[in-house]
């Protein structure tokens, strides 16, 4: 089969969830020796992590928007190509493309209600621009994937979708992320200046729940005899001082470390090098950042709704993520309980073991057999 593959994002230098996902998945099927020929269709960037092989062409398409680049030029080189099938990676389509469209869905939280708006400007645009497109080209879809049975459920529901027309395959997680016996101080160092810390990765997306995790770190502090610091990636200061103000809680100020964006080949370290990992996200699909700290042998706190509990698996630490108290009783129990902790340490790494990229590109490739 001749298979175009849009990975618009994934020469961007900072790249995030989707973008990995795409990446690794692409680099899996290009070690496969199936007779297919894969051709990746990218915006040109600064990361040429992706090389071309017998079995995979690159294709840079420049354009001057998103969405130009999806809905005029990626149907005019698909079309161009002459390929059997287009499969488009990220939560969105051309309305109309002219080959057989598989689409991953990776959530519809853009259709579903919300308290408040995002305060990043290109957040609340691209909302804006699914919210238009996705019910448009889910009726012509000739297959809908998405990462987990919770979020296909919810899908098929939500949109009214057939199940035979909607599949989960779940997400894995790069091999870089495993448990090091030497960590490079120099590397934490780079992000926050001591190690065991507690690590969260948050965003300006209000699904983050980064307000309750701070409200929660506040009551840490006021019972830890430790009192270890919270390292916090992809937010700046400013915004976080807003949340400080607007909670009552500027004293936490001094605990707190803020590095901005942080490279994924940076991520295993910071994992390894964490007491604890913080993910009790209101949202998600999948979660791959609580599958990569498991299996750098990283206690986590999740949510216990959505999509998290199913990926994560029963034996992980689980809270109401609405609730800042069970947010840091669950710490102050790893902390206090040694057994606990490793067997938490204990877990974490045994579940990992469930995901790889290679399960996911096996199904694709099934998939897409499917469609002949």
């Amino acid at each position: 089969m001749k298979i175009a593959i849009e990975a618009q994002r994934i020469f961007r230098p900072n790249k995030h969830g989707m973008d990995f996902v795409a990446l690794e998945t692409i680099r899996e099927l290009q070690k496969r020796e199936d007779g297919n020929k894969y051709y990746v269709i990218v915006a040109p960037g600064e990361d040429r992590c992706l090389e071309e092989s017998s079995n995979l062409s690159i294709i840079e398409l420049k354009c001057p928007t998103y969405p130009l680049w999806e809905q005029v030029a990626l149907p005019w080189i698909v079309r161009h190509l002459k390929v059997d099938i287009l499969h488009c990676t990220s939560n969105t389509a051309p309305i109309y493309s002219p080959v057989p469209l598989v689409l991953t869905l990776h959530d519809i939280i853009y259709l579903e209600p919300r308290q408040h708006r995002s305060p990043s400007f290109y957040q609340e645009m691209g909302r804006y621009y699914r919210r238009m497109v996705v019910p448009r080209i889910l009726k012509k879809c000739k297959k809908i994937i998405t990462v987990s049975l919770f979020e296909c459920n919810r899908i098929r529901e939500k949109m009214n979708i057939s199940t035979n027309r909607i599949v989960a395959i779940y997400n894995g997680y790069s091999t870089h992320f495993y448990p090091m016996e030497v960590i490079d101080t120099h590397v934490i160092h780079q992000y926050i200046p001591k190690e065991d810390y507690l690590f969260f990765l948050g965003n300006t997306d209000p699904k983050k729940n980064t307000a309750r995790v701070l409200q929660a770190y506040n009551l840490y502090l006021q019972q830890s005899a430790t009192k270890r610091p919270l390292l916090i990636a992809d937010l700046k200061e400013e915004y976080i001082d807003n949340l400080l103000q607007q909670e009552g809680i500027d004293c936490l100020k001094p605990y707190l470390y803020y590095p901005g964006y942080i490279a994924n080949h940076d991520l295993s370290t910071l994992y390894n090098a964490a007491f604890a990992f913080l993910y009790p996200s209101l949202r998600e699909s999948f979660g791959i950042p609580m599958i990569e700290a498991m299996a750098c042998g990283t206690p986590v706190i999740i949510g216990n709704i959505s999509a998290m509990p199913e990926v994560a698996g029963t034996g992980v630490l689980a809270v109401d993520p609405y609730k800042p108290e069970e947010i840091a009783d669950a710490l102050l129990k790893l902390e206090t309980d040694d057994v606990f902790y490793q067997q938490q340490k204990e877990y974490g790494l045994l579940r990992a073991k469930h995901f790889s990229w290679k399960k996911t590109a096996d199904e694709l490739v099934k998939l897409y057999q499917s469609l002949l």
